[in-house]
């Protein structure tokens, strides 16, 4: 009787262990977790880092760590890390963090317009995905991938068409380039090749043109107009005289994008240099920035009228005096250059 009692007792102490690990094992696993009094927060797993850097990056969101770390050991989570972003959801629980970190990652929006040079945009990309600038722009520059492409150092800037786009955090520089070059392929349809042929352009040409077009004018319901002056230069045989392919042969040739330069002077027309258009004639040999994709449709739907000139017009900034001769360009361009002499702008 007394051995009987002895084995009761031992059996329910047994149950009450058992009841109480069990408890500890569902508490750790099911229990919430966060700390977080936002509705979610983001976690920034990178390709190289360790579990030892995913706590890290949890630390504050965490009630538990502990727990969080007991559970990714059983799950096998400690030896799968998985690269990207992530979003924890107020209240989740140990095992719903874990699911979240190996299999929930999730895209981000992709930004860029108006580069001016690759290096720009290699800057403007690393401050968005994983990749850092000096990766991207070996990719970018890559001579294996320019040959296979077509492209080369004057057109590959024009490659990358400015918009939104959506990548996964940990994209890699070669997988952002690449994505980019199908983006380039599928817009250049057979209908927008057509427009070019029309335009007797290659689509090179006409992204050349079209960052011409983007200097000159940043209103967009004018870039139909000015397109349409050059391209009559064009046919004409005249040479395009761009002011703002003049500045970019200055920048090229310093290697300095970021100097500012308001007025070309008459010595800056002599600069011999293919983006002169005031020397060379046609198209430049490649983009002197990121043309908008409004100012690539400008160019392929250019405005029909006969002009052949224009200036800023100072009583309506942003737009400008459009002249089918020269004389009244001439006259057209007294109220300019009157302006610039009273705002003292001299370079």
């Amino acid at each position: 009787m007394y051995l009987k009692k002895i084995l009761w007792t031992v059996a329910l102490l047994g149950l009450l262990v058992c009841g109480f690990v069990v408890y500890q094992i569902y508490n750790a696993i099911f229990s919430p977790n966060t700390q977080f009094n936002n509705n979610e927060a983001f976690v920034y797993i990178a390709s190289d880092d360790t579990f030892t850097d995913v706590k890290t990056s949890l630390e504050p969101l965490l009630k538990d760590l502990s727990t969080f770390e007991a559970v990714a050991k059983r799950k096998g989570y400690v030896a799968n890390i998985k690269a990207g972003k992530y979003a924890l959801k107020k209240g989740m629980n140990n095992n719903e963090i874990i699911n979240t970190l190996r299999s929930a990652n999730i895209p981000v929006r992709v930004s860029f317009n108006n580069q001016e040079s690759l290096e720009s945009l290699a800057g403007r990309i690393s401050e968005q995905l994983e990749a850092d600038s000096i990766s991207l722009l070996h990719a970018f520059n890559d001579a294996d991938f320019l040959r296979e492409t077509n492209f080369d150092e004057d057109s590959k800037l024009g490659m990358y068409l400015p918009n939104t786009y959506e990548f996964f955090w940990n994209t890699k520089a070669e997988g952002f380039r690449d994505r980019m070059l199908k983006e380039y392929q599928s817009f250049w349809n057979e209908e927008r090749l057509e427009k070019a042929k029309e335009q007797n352009l290659t689509p090179e040409q006409v992204i050349a043109l079209a960052a011409v077009v983007q200097k000159e004018t940043a209103k967009v319901d004018e870039r139909r107009r000015v397109a349409g002056v050059y391209l009559n230069r064009i046919r004409k045989g005249i040479l395009l005289q761009a002011d703002p392919t003049v500045i970019f042969a200055i920048k090229k040739e310093t290697g300095n994008y970021d100097t500012i330069i308001k007025r070309v002077l008459y010595r800056d027309l002599e600069m011999d240099s293919p983006y002169n258009t005031y020397k060379y004639a046609g198209v430049p040999p490649g983009p002197i920035t990121m043309p908008d994709i409004s100012s690539i449709e400008a160019v392929l739907n250019p405005e029909k009228h006969e002009y052949l000139y224009f200036v800023a017009d100072v009583s309506n900034f942003g737009y400008h005096m459009f002249a089918k001769t020269l004389a009244q360009h001439n006259r057209n361009k007294v109220q300019y250059t009157q302006w610039l002499n009273e705002q003292k702008v001299l370079r």
